[in-house]
């Protein structure tokens, strides 16, 4: 799904998909509207041209941009660089399309490019980006060996420690076993953040630790608490598959101090593949063909993969660089 038509977002699904360095591994296509991909088209220089379908079927043969024109925006709805409420509209009706298409099955997964908060409040669609959040979803970060997920989201620092519970950890714990095992993880080996420095108060013995021992009780390759110093590194060195923490920015500093250009985010507890892009729509930059593409070359390779159930032979390969 292209993103807001006037941020980076259908750019750098023009300039992904130009690349080619997708092609062998699926068939892809954008959904959006096919104003908003010719604007991009001309920003980037991009000589393809847009081939309408009304399936991903054989689009890895399309000699241009296979498009599924959701035809509801002209280029008079939207302005390069800015916010609106008529883009915010057309990208809900575009995000509910890809969603249409996966559960039917005609879609293996989706990618949903750059959005941005304020379209979708003038739209008076949301009033926080988490809103647009899947209910019932917890957000797998990748970046290259490192994968973390949290057991919630934009919560203030103050009351972190009240969203920690046994159940909750539980949770994310099973589905992210589950999950990588769909994906293409036969034997998922998980490590588990403590709250605390170290690990080493009340909340880590008293919750985490006994969520722990259930789930290991329960067949899954699961430690901790780890001390939350050391649990990242451990991973990017190889001993977890992926590594559960107790809240957002635990994971996130983490995860964009490795690699940022690659990382992409999967969301747990939905029967098919959904990503986004750790950017944003990057409105100063809008228009000048200058973002760059390698995230969403990334994403889209990784769905493939996950789809596919290769693992993540992607994000291993070359977590950030210009031919990931």
């Amino acid at each position: 799904m292209i993103g807001d038509p006037g941020g980076i977002g259908p750019e750098v699904c023009v300039r992904a998909l130009a690349s080619g360095l997708t092609r062998s591994q699926g068939d892809v296509v954008l959904i959006g509207s096919a104003s908003a991909v010719e604007r991009a088209i001309a920003d980037t220089g991009v000589s393809l041209p847009i081939v309408p379908v009304n399936t991903a079927a054989g689009a890895a043969q399309v000699e241009g941009l296979p498009l599924i024109d959701c035809g509801d925006l002209s280029r008079e709805d939207f302005e390069v660089g800015k916010p609106s409420a008529l883009s915010g509209r057309a990208v809900k009706r575009w995000m509910d399309r890809a969603e249409s298409l996966c559960r039917s099955g005609a879609l293996d997964g989706w990618i949903m490019a750059p959005i941005n908060t304020d379209s979708m409040r003038q739209a008076q669609l949301v009033e926080h980006l988490d809103d647009l959040q899947p209910k019932g979803t917890f957000m797998f970060r990748l970046s290259g060996p490192l994968r973390a997920v949290p057991i919630a989201e934009h919560v203030p620092v103050r009351d972190i420690a009240a969203t920690v519970t046994q159940e909750r950890v539980e949770l994310v714990i099973g589905l992210t076993d589950r999950h990588l095992r769909q994906w293409g993880i036969p034997a998922p080996r998980i490590g588990v953040a403590g709250l605390n420095p170290h690990a080493m108060f009340e909340e880590d013995a008293e919750i985490i630790a006994p969520a722990v021992d259930a789930q290991r009780q329960a067949g899954v390759d699961v430690r901790g608490p780890v001390s939350p110093d050391a649990v990242f590194r451990q991973c990017v060195e190889g001993e977890y598959d992926a590594v559960v923490t107790m809240f957002h920015d635990q994971g996130q500093i983490a995860l964009k101090t490795a690699a940022f250009e690659g990382a992409c985010t999967v969301y747990l507890g939905l029967d098919y593949v959904q990503l986004s892009v750790p950017h944003g729509t990057a409105y100063d930059i809008a228009g000048t063909g200058r973002a760059q593409h390698h995230s969403m070359v990334a994403a889209i390779r990784t769905a493939l993969d996950l789809a596919a159930g290769r693992g993540f032979l992607a994000s291993e390969t070359n977590p950030g660089g210009p031919e990931a």
